[in-house]
């Protein structure tokens, strides 16, 4: 298999994960334990954004052990590349993650996911003004049925929620630090001073510490950081960032491989993942429309990422006597 479509896997892949991550931190803000005050419900995501990361960076410094890298990503922090990683991070983390969760608390998982797909397009405008980097007439095509069908998606739910001016403002938020970070990110990785595994190491630890050291402290939030170590919540948590670690190290490899517009466009699958997910884990009622919107999103995906000669379905992913 050549290095493409390993990247288009890597992609899609992204995308899976990141439906099943958004599903599972659905279900850890409805527990009780995060519904018990006002001021609990505020915090809930930010709690649990904070574990998320934190156990991510956990599980990833498992995961370099295993590779016999564990000191690897602390010594490149210092690095050019390294710099740039953590702006990422500071986009991607404390910006974006922390958008989008608040969202997921006000407007719900599945419509969260389908308007914060929107995030390419911000991305895309970036990575021509930073990077240069041109998409074919084709390709911006593909990106542009993906997104009309995310708006299609999202706001086919029915009447919005009384939070839902709210929820909107937070995925704005999401939108424009996730557009940031894969750039930046990208940008970081080009000279090979850092490979896509070391980059979210660090995105994560900076990430993690963000949220301890400043975020969590102004909003008084540890005596819920400490209610959630001792319940049974931190274990679903674990669960939740292990699908995001995975989910990231697949786009990250995606962005080093494909570059970050098209990684993008791959990754924002997850609106259409996450319907069939909600099914599946949740029983959420899905209908015909919502079939053919998710179908329409991860065609529109392709499209972005495919050449003329790959847009012939056999041709899309080839084999490898291809390579």
């Amino acid at each position: 298999m050549n290095l493409k479509n390993k990247g288009i896997y890597f992609g899609l892949f992204s995308g899976l994960t990141w439906a099943l991550d958004t599903v599972l931190i659905g279900m850890v803000l409805s527990k009780s334990l995060f519904l018990s005050s006002e001021t609990v419900i505020f915090l809930a995501p930010l709690v649990s954004t904070f574990f998320h990361d934190m156990l991510s960076s956990l599980w990833m410094m498992l995961y370099m052990t295993i590779r016999g890298e564990f000191k690897v990503p602390f010594k490149k922090i210092a690095t050019r590349s390294g710099r740039f990683v953590i702006l990422g991070a500071l986009l991607g983390g404390p910006i974006g993650m922390t958008g989008y969760v608040l969202a997921v608390k006000y407007l719900g998982a599945s419509l969260s996911a389908s308007i914060s797909a929107v995030y390419p397009a911000i991305g895309a405008f970036f990575a021509f003004v930073i990077l240069k980097d041109r998409l074919t007439l084709k390709n911006w095509i593909g990106l542009f049925i993906s997104i009309l069908f995310i708006f299609l998606l999202g706001f086919s739910g029915g009447e919005p929620s009384p939070s839902y001016i709210l929820g909107f403002s937070f995925i704005l938020l999401c939108i424009f630090g996730w557009g940031m970070e894969c750039v930046i990110l990208a940008y970081g990785m080009k000279d090979d001073e850092i490979s896509p595994e070391q980059a979210l190491q660090i995105r994560q630890l900076v990430s993690a510490v963000t949220y301890g050291v400043l975020i969590l402290p102004v909003f008084k939030a540890y005596p819920l950081v400490g209610a959630v170590f001792q319940s049974s919540q931190l274990f679903l948590i674990a669960v939740v960032a292990l699908s995001g670690t995975a989910s990231y190290v697949f786009y990250y490899k995606a962005i080093y491989t494909l570059g970050p517009t098209r990684a993008m466009a791959l990754n924002i699958s997850y609106a259409a993942w996450a319907i069939f997910l909600s099914f599946i884990i949740l029983g959420t009622p899905i209908t015909a429309k919502l079939v053919f919107f998710s179908i329409m999103i991860l065609i529109g995906s392709i499209v972005t990422v495919a050449t003329q000669e790959e847009l012939k379905w056999m041709n899309i992913f080839k084999s490898k006597r291809a390579a």
